[in-house]
């Protein structure tokens, strides 16, 4: 049955279409002019009752449905205020009954009094469930209740007979006092560790939420912030929390309501909270286990139980002002469905219809669900568009096309409400394309007409038109274009103009141009472009302009103007300011729409336009105090929106944009942000994208100057915003423009010094942004002024840090009394724990200013090292033993990677000794004073804080160790002073194993760098170097023989010069290890034990050997020597080196067997002793020219007589002397036990040296006292 009366129904319409349309054309009837136009008049007018009648009964049923929130009537007052005094209802709590009685009134006095006291009480209570603000004002002026918000709040919390609902509507005022209460009422409750579903519960079971959504927000807002203070670490923010918690309720509505049929599931209710943790998803055993709580135990409200359960089940979602927010949560479109109706419910009437239609006699059946009507227009739908098109195209009768607009206005309304996309945007693209804006040149009554119509539909429908709103914004946006062009307005082209700004006034004059209405002409290629029109879809009018329109179409069209002024900019203006009437869903699709229309404006090629950006601007103001959620999602589309617009090419239209974001930005800082939110972080954001994505100086200034105004006059009330705020400066501190850097550190400086403890008011971890910023400008290339008082604010924010501004007054904030244990090696002070926020926060600084140790400019290096290591030393007590570990890890180490760096080089420079080149100069490189004051500051930094930081002692020996291997002496010596100071520091507190480790990390640096050294020294070996008398070292010599320099390869001297500097930097090096062994070795030489002096005596005997070794490459020092000529400069000084490096071997032995004989025994020193200095006697004879070289054995006789020594082997053997001589003291000095036992070994050498020459009689001296003193005695006796 229910087909046969879609039939009929249909039947019907398109009978009345015909009649509407007329007959065909060809065709002939019996109907004379007149009474064809009446017909067809007739039938519009049957068509429009017809759809008139489905949006009433439509609009009849929908309001029955509604939901009107109940009011408390006066008897149900009365009976309430009867029973409070009676005391049938509610109770005093004690603290409330106190009043002053004096001891000395009788019972009955005071019995009275009290009596009295209670039934104030009572009023006060009666009066603030009629008028809350009235009630709260009697009680506090008759002192029942004190005045602060606290006190007002635990009144509102513990006093029974107060009414819930009265509760509900006074917390969400937003009047400050009120505001104040609800503050301090949602802060009395302790949230910590309670789930988020029985959170809520707890919350609401002490009042009703109230009925209006703004008040609603502001409740709900406050409980998320405080759910995240006492759970901090259960959402990223609190703006989870806040759509979290609209979640819970509606879930709670949509289970327990017996009017919701189609019940939320557990995977839907999953669903619609993705993305809501800061752009991730909650775990969804989380959610679920919440879902199920929920379903399974309703949330009640207290006065839940005096409501009938009828009239809470209609609609709460309108109760709350919910009923779009459900689809905001999503951020998802609602899906077109039919309204109030499923296909269950469908197939139910169906079967109603089917079973009573085997009956004859005719019944009617009463439908009362809306979903019906669906079917109803779907079938007629069409035949009513094309009878009102039609006739509205073809007829110009006022009745007829008025008619026509009627019952398209109809049909909008109802496929609108129905949510019938398709059939809407049908009715409304026929109104917009009738209203003829796109071309004036033809428009007439009824033309305006249709605009009147489109207007109506915007405001009467706007909940309902989602998509369909680009048409109707985009024909306002035509019909503002006209009004400006007919009041002679300047085009917004011309402000666009980016051409130079000092163009003549005259110019700018004729940019406008007189008012059209006044004038019959106008060749203005604007005007031109109207006039000549296009097609509705078309966003250009009139591209082609280049033939000139006629003065008839001109005058057609002044005098269609003159129709366009029966719409002033009244209705105009409505729609825009109407848009805060829009439900969340409709809102957002407005937004959506004057975007698009908006963006359309902006590029078109010809005729570029604002009006629609400066209605965004309008309607952003409109709608700013929307309930967040619903703001979020408005923002959400307007920041794409800035943001695409301010990077636009066209610099005029971006500098627009950007101050219309000032001006919502401004006022959208006037409301106040609660702890843990990120609103006005987003709101900020499409300064910061464009900030680093624009390419133009004059936007990125002005974004730094809107900036910085905002900051400067709103700073009380930055919140979140801070963070959006240190990256636009963080942006502009990494600018290649020296003064977008300098105004931007303007303002950065005055918030740091100034306005400080506003940064982590809040938000802790903005404190790291600030941090970030300032490091970004200590980078900054322009002024090195800027770059060291940004380090400076460095220190400043470290000083804060320290002084427990952050960590500290978060903990007491959340009631954390626990006290972290302080250890015993710190400084008296708090001991911060190891907790991941108090890396975080102290972590970003350190290791920004350790990069900032290799600037290239050496000012900040030095100021970054000093700042660094002060604030370590200051407020390093602070630090516990395991953040100190990674404090060295990630802060100081990297510090010195460059030292690891260059202990590196060496093993890889085979391509250097390929090319026979030196070494390029590290431009990186520190130079000696920096290096000083680097080392310095970690051993000071090292010993103050030893017994905290003494696990990480082998990792500063092998930094200072790395210094020492340095090529370059002054980093070497400067590692020699930090590692012996280190020593002498620690003497009394280091312990047998690391002294042990300190030497086997010398040992072990002596034993790295030999086989690099060999590998350097065989470049020589293929090389030649030409004879050279040594008789004429100097050029003019050389000259004179016929060789200069050209005849010398300059591969081969390159090289030469390469491996000298080499030589002469690594014995450098050598020596420094001897230097620093033998003075740690002075510090403490009673403390060592026989494992550090093993250690101790291989290293002075590897680096000895060495030295000798070295010394014995005559060829390689002959050629070097030959090379160092040509080159004029100095040879290697290998004797010293061999020289220095027995000698101290010598007395390192010499002092052991001395100072500690019982290790020296033990070890067998004394044997060592006579052995080191047989060597050293054996050098100096085969010096003197007593070596027996096998390769010069031969058949011929030896002689017998000892050839003079030479120059050169005589200054040798000068300089081998002292050594020589030490050697006969040490033998000369045994006992005479040792004497004896040892006196066969190097009796021969003594002979050598009796017949040996030498340079002074420092030789024979020491000889004539041996031999007289030492071996006279032996001989006597045998």
């Amino acid at each position: 049955m229910l087909q046969t009366y879609l039939k009929d129904i249909c039947r019907t319409v398109n009978g009345l279409l015909k009649t509407a349309l007329g007959p065909p054309p060809g065709s002939t009837t019996t109907l004379s002019p007149i009474q064809d136009l009446t017909f067809r008049l007739e039938s519009v007018k049957c068509l429009v009752s017809i759809i008139k009648s489905m949006g009433g009964w439509m609009d009849q049923q929908l309001i029955i449905g509604d939901f009107s929130p109940p009011k408390s009537s006066e008897s149900e007052i009365s009976t309430e205020n009867h029973a409070i005094i009676n005391g049938e209802e509610g109770t005093i709590p004690d603290y409330e009954l106190h009043p002053e009685t004096n001891s000395g009134l009788s019972d009955a006095a005071a019995f009275e009094q009290r009596r009295a006291y209670k039934l104030e009480f009572q009023k006060g209570i009666s009066l603030f469930n009629r008028k809350p603000s009235k009630g709260i004002e009697f009680l506090i002026s008759s002192k029942k209740i004190g005045g602060s918000p606290e006190e007002v709040a635990a009144f509102l919390k513990n006093t029974a007979g107060l009414n819930e609902t009265v509760i509900g509507d006074y917390l969400g005022e937003r009047e400050d006092f009120s505001l104040k209460v609800m503050h301090a009422y949602v802060d009395s409750f302790n949230f910590e560790a309670l789930d988020f579903g029985e959170a809520i519960r707890f919350f609401l079971r002490g009042f009703r939420l109230p009925g209006e959504a703004q008040k609603i927000d502001r409740i709900m807002e406050k409980f998320a912030e405080r759910y995240c203070k006492c759970n901090p670490n259960s959402f990223t923010s609190a703006d989870t929390a806040y759509v979290l918690a609209y979640s819970v309720i509606l879930l709670n509505t949509d289970a327990h309501n017996n009017m919701v049929k189609d019940k939320m599931t557990k995977a839907d209710f999953i669903r619609n909270n993705r993305g809501i943790d800061d752009g991730k998803d909650l775990p969804e055993e989380y959610l679920g286990a919440i879902y199920d709580h929920i379903v399974k135990n309703e949330i009640k409200m207290n006065a839940d139980s005096s409501a009938p359960q009828s009239k809470q089940a209609n609609s709460f979602n309108k109760l709350l002002g919910l009923d779009g927010i459900f689809n905001l949560v999503n951020w998802k479109q609602t899906e077109e469905k039919p309204l109030g109706a499923n296909g269950l419910l469908i197939k139910h009437i169906q079967e109603q219809f089917k079973a009573k239609s085997g009956k004859s006699e005719s019944v009617y059946y009463a439908v009362t669900d809306v979903a019906i009507l669906r079917f109803m227009v779907e079938v007629c739908w069409g035949p009513m568009l094309a009878a009102f098109s039609v006739t509205l195209d073809q007829s110009d009768d006022k009745v007829a096309t008025s008619q026509c607009l009627q019952g398209i206005r109809h049909a909008v309304h109802v496929t609108a409400v129905m949510g019938m996309q398709t059939q809407r945007d049908a009715f409304v693209t026929t109104v917009a394309k009738f209203t003829f804006l796109h071309c004036v040149a033809d428009m007439k009554q009824k033309n305006v007409d249709a605009v009147k119509a489109i207007i109506a539909i915007a405001i009467e429908d706007g909940n309902f038109l989602q998509e369909a709103w680009e048409h109707i914004l985009t024909c306002l946006s035509r019909f503002e274009h006209l009004q400006l062009l007919g009041e002679g307005a300047p085009p917004d082209a011309s402000f666009f103009t980016t051409s130079n700004i000092e163009t003549d006034e005259k110019t700018h004059k004729s940019a406008g141009f007189p008012s059209l209405k006044r004038r019959g002409t106008l060749q203005n290629p604007a005007v031109v472009a109207v006039v000549r029109g296009g097609s509705y879809d078309s966003t250009t009018l009139g591209v082609n302009t280049s033939n000139l329109v006629t003065p008839e179409q001109m005058n057609n069209f002044i005098l269609n103007l003159h129709l366009l002024d029966q719409i002033g900019s009244f209705e105009l203006n409505h729609i825009f300011a109407h848009s805060q009437r829009l439900n969340s869903e409709a809102i957002v699709a407005f937004v959506k729409a004057l975007c698009k229309v908006s963006m359309s404006e902006l590029q078109s090629p010809t005729d570029p336009r604002v009006f629609s950006l400066t209605k965004i601007v309008e309607i952003a103001h409109y709608n700013m105090n929307r309930i967040r959620l619903v703001w979020s999602r408005i923002w959400n589309v307007l920041s794409d929106f800035f943001v695409s617009v301010g990077l636009s090419e066209n610099l005029s239209v971006a500098i627009f944009v950007m101050d219309s974001l000032r001006q919502l930005a401004m006022k959208f800082l006037e409301r106040e942000e609660l702890a843990n939110y990120n609103f006005q972080n987003e709101f900020l954001r499409p300064f910061v994208i464009v900030m680093q994505k624009s390419n133009s100086t004059e936007i990125k200034e002005l974004i730094v100057r809107c900036i910085s105004q905002m900051v400067l006059s709103r700073v009380n009330n930055v919140k979140s915003g801070w963070k959006s705020v240190f990256m636009v400066f963080t942006a502009a501190a990494a600018d290649e423009r020296k003064n977008i850097v300098l105004l931007a550190f303007e303002t950065m400086e005055k918030i740091v010094r100034e306005y400080f403890p506003y940064i982590t008011e809040t938000e802790t971890t903005i404190f790291t942004d600030c941090v970030r910023c300032l490091i970004t400008f200590t980078n900054s290339r322009f002024n090195s002024d800027v770059s060291l008082n940004a380090i400076a604010f460095l220190r400043f924010c470290a000083v804060k840090l320290a002084e427990g501004g952050l960590v500290c007054n978060e903990r007491s904030e959340e009631g954390d009394s626990s006290t972290p244990p302080v250890d015993k090696d710190a400084s008296d002070g708090q001991l911060f724990t190891d907790r991941d926020d108090h890396a975080s926060y102290w972590i970003p600084l350190l290791t920004g200013l350790s990069k900032l140790t290799s600037d290239p400019r050496s000012a900040i290096r030095k100021s970054s090292l000093e700042v660094l290591f002060n604030i370590l030393k200051d407020h390093g007590h602070l630090f516990s033993r395991t953040f100190w570990a990674r404090v060295f890890s990630l802060v100081v180490f990297p510090i010195f990677n460059f030292v690891s760096d260059k202990g590196g080089t060496d093993a890889n420079n085979d391509q250097v000794l390929q090319a026979s080149r030196p070494p390029h100069p590290d431009v990186g490189t520190w130079d000696s004073e920096t290096s000083a004051v680097a080392a310095q500051c970690l051993v000071d930094l090292f010993v103050s804080f030893f017994n905290v930081v003494r696990s990480q002692l082998l990792a500063v020996v092998s930094i200072l160790t790395g210094f020492i291997k340095s090529p370059v002496q002054a980093p070497a010596s400067t590692g020699v002073t930090a590692l012996v100071r280190l020593a002498d520091d620690l003497s009394s507190r280091l312990s047998e194993d690391e002294w042990k480790a300190i030497f086997i990390a010398l040992k072990e640096v002596t034993a790295s760098t030999l086989p690099r050294f060999s590998k350097v020294i065989t470049i020589m070996d293929d090389m030649e170097v030409p004879e050279v008398p040594q008789a004429s070292p100097d050029l003019e010599m050389l000259s004179d023989n016929g060789l200069t320099n050209d005849d010398i390869g300059d591969d081969t001297l390159q090289t030469a010069a390469y491996v000298v500097s080499r030589m002469k930097s690594h014995i450098a090096m050598q020596l420094l290890i001897i230097q620093v062994a033998t003075d740690i070795y002075k510090i403490c030489r009673q403390a060592f034990l026989a494992s550090i002096i093993t250690t101790l005596t291989e290293t002075f005997s590897m680096i000895a050997s060495h030295a000798h070794q070295l010394n014995s490459e005559k060829m390689l020092l002959m050629k070097l020597q030959k090379a160092c000529s040509i080159l004029e400069i100095s040879e290697p000084p290998v004797v010293h080196f061999e020289n220095e490096s027995y000698q101290n071997y010598l007395n390192f032995l010499q002092h052991l067997v001395m100072d500690n004989p019982s290790v020296a025994e033990e070890l067998n020193i004394e044997q060592q002793l006579v052995g080191v200095c047989e060597k050293i006697l054996q050098i100096y004879l085969n010096c003197a020219g007593l070596q027996n070289a096998p390769q010069k054995q031969s058949s011929q006789p030896v002689l017998h007589w000892i050839l003079p020594l030479g120059s050169a082997q005589k200054d040798e053997l000068a300089a081998r002397t002292s050594l020589a001589v030490s050697a006969l003291q040490v033998l000369g000095g045994l006992g005479t036990d040792s004497f004896r036992k040892y006196i066969s070994q190097f009796f021969p050498l003594l002979v050598d040296l009796v017949r040996s020459e030498h340079s002074s009689g420092d030789i024979q001296r020491v000889l004539s006292y041996m031999f007289q003193s030492c071996i006279g005695p032996i001989i006597m006796k045998l």
